[in-house]
Parts: C-alpha cells; structure tokens; sequence
C-alpha cells in the first residue's frame, strides 16, 4: 500500500503576488521543504514563474495545486486582475507532473483553514457556544474574494464563489454619494470596488474630493513611491491624517457589513472567518467594534448574527496550505485513498 504522505507543489497566485512551496503532505499535517514568494506582474505566465522556482531545486513530485485569484472552470482560469490565461491541463504538461488542479484562491483559503492552528486565528466574536453549520470566508486584498464551507453534519466541503463582484449597496448618505462618484469611473461598482486594496485607494479619492481637501504632500510621495493603500492606512494608525482615518474607518464599516451579508446568505452559523492580507494589517481597526457593529446590523437577522463565530486569519499562507491540501485530497481519490 502506497504511503499515505506525498510532496506536493502548491500555488498561491494572486494580483499582485505569487507564492510557490513543495509541501509533504500527510491529511492536514504539512511540512514545508521550500517556499519563496514573486510579483506576479513581473512575469508572462505561471507557468515561467513555476520554472524558474523548480529550477534550483530537488522538485520530484506528480502533483501540484494552485489557488489562483479568478473563476475556475473546467480547470481554467482568466486571472481577474492578472492577465493570465491558465489550463491545469497545460500547467501538468509544462511541468512534467502526473496531474495538477486549479482552484478559487479563496476556496484554497477554505480548504487550507483545516491546517491552521489556534495561534493563527484571533477571535473578533466567539458567538454561541458549540456553533456549528456552513461556514464562510472573505478575503480582502488586491481584490475581494469569497467562499463558503458546506457542512454536511460531519465535515465542511469548501465551495468558490464570486461574491466580491455583486452589486455593492449604500447604506447612508455618505455611501450614496460614494456609489455615484464611483458610478462615473467605472461601468458596475461591485463590493471589490470599495472593500479591497483598490477599494482603500477609491475610497480615499472619494473622502479626498468630498471633504474638499487635499493629500499632504508627505503622503503624496509615499503614495506615489512605494504602496499606496498601505500608506493610507499607515498614515490613519498613526493619526496624522484625518481624511486617511476616515477612509479606514469607513473601509472596516463596509468589510463589516459585507462580510454580514455573505455569512447570512450561506447561513454562516459555523463561522465567519476573514482572511487576506489586509485584516492582520487593521487587526486593531478591527477589534474597535465597527466592524462588529456593521456585521452584526441585519434588522431582525440580528440575534441570529451574533450567533456566528468571527475569527480573523493571521497566517498568510492558508491559500497555500490549502492548495496542498486540495491537491492531496484529489491524488489520494484517484490512487484509491478513502478520503
């Protein structure tokens, strides 16, 4: 009987970045044997980035998973803000490897949650007690990503979806004049248009124009010179900008209540985990209580909203780890494994 442990080359591919490991995997137990992590922008296709990781190193392995930031269909993919074309089929043959499987980067993060320890969460809400049901996950960072995690009385099974890209829907005032400013940059204003990376930059364009002020210079040029949203948010912890912790203040509301909207939709009772890699970065943002507040905010929905557990993910490589997972799971399927 084969053993039950294999290597595993996993993917995590995103807009802007792309992290690359060989794991053995043994169910959920993981053993990282090498990682490294590239601008996804700077290379013509996943299948360059892959090569150039394998090319210094001892890679024998038959299968591999990749958790890639778009809709998966028949094993493949148009990246949503990557412009990569990417075929499983085609990634298998490129590489040499028995099989490999593409999958939605948040689903990756669904699958990968069953790999994390306690110390990779933090609880925002710990809802009822012995809560269990569905579960969901969302997950802002270049984009807005969602999934949920069907739970069929013994386990969850993760499912993709494409949530981030629905309608998004004011909820005050100020949130109406922010749909109309962005109705006249782009042709539909999703939820990834206001709760992501972008959404922080859209959402400090608005506040900037609507408040009538303008960017200091200081933050103009670091801005300009190196990560923009990451200098909004700087520039709102340390408080030396008001517009900048307006912008964040309302980028936690509006998590919140998308966040909400989802886990009602999927009946999230098992929990709502928040993912990517903004939330570690305003973990103390998050625990302010707006976050809560707007998550929790659903009319007559909300006794049962505060009975979901909220647990925010502080590992960045769960795309990763689930993407190993995954590809164990479907290898031990087809070499006759009872999963």
């Amino acid at each position: 009987m084969a053993k039950r442990h294999r290597r595993i080359l996993a993917g995590d591919v995103g807009g802007t970045k792309t992290s690359l490991a060989l794991v053995e995997v043994d169910g959920t137990q993981l053993d990282v044997l090498a990682q490294e992590q590239y601008p996804s922008t700077a290379y013509g296709s996943l299948l360059e980035v892959v090569r150039q990781f394998l090319a210094d190193r001892d890679a024998a392995c038959e299968y591999a998973g990749f958790g890639v930031a778009g809709p998966v269909r028949d094993g493949k993919c148009h990246t949503t803000n990557l412009p990569w074309q990417l075929d499983a089929t085609e990634l298998a043959s490129g590489l040499g490897l028995r099989r490999a499987w593409l999958l939605n980067d948040l689903e990756a993060n669904a699958w990968g949650i069953r790999a994390l320890r306690d110390e990779d969460f933090h609880n925002l809400s710990d809802g009822a007690p012995n809560a269990c049901g569905n579960a969901s996950i969302i997950a802002a960072g270049t984009g807005l990503g969602q999934a949920g995690l069907f739970w069929d009385g013994a386990r969850h099974h993760p499912f993709s979806s494409e949530g981030g890209h629905t309608d998004f829907a004011p909820g005050s005032e100020l949130e109406i004049s922010l749909l109309h400013y962005l109705q006249q940059r782009y042709d539909h204003v999703s939820w990834e248009r206001v709760v992501s990376g972008m959404g922080l930059l859209n959402l400090h364009a608005f506040l900037t124009r609507h408040r009538k002020v303008a960017i200091p210079g200081w933050l103009d040029e670091e801005m300009r010179n190196g990560d923009s949203a990451a200098a909004i948010t700087g520039a709102a912890q340390a408080d030396r900008c008001p517009v900048c912790r307006e912008t964040l203040e309302l980028f936690v509301r509006l998590y919140g209540v998308e966040a909400g909207n989802q886990a009602l939709k999927i009946m999230a009772t098992g929990g709502v985990y928040i993912g990517g890699g903004i939330a570690p970065r305003i973990l103390d943002s998050l625990k302010e209580g707006t976050f809560l507040s707007a998550f929790w905010s659903k009319g007559r929905m909300e006794p049962l909203m505060r009975s979901m557990p909220v647990r925010v993910i502080l590992n960045p490589d769960t795309a990763l780890y689930g993407a190993a997972v995954y590809a164990d799971n479907e290898a031990r399927q087809i070499q006759g494994f009872v999963t």
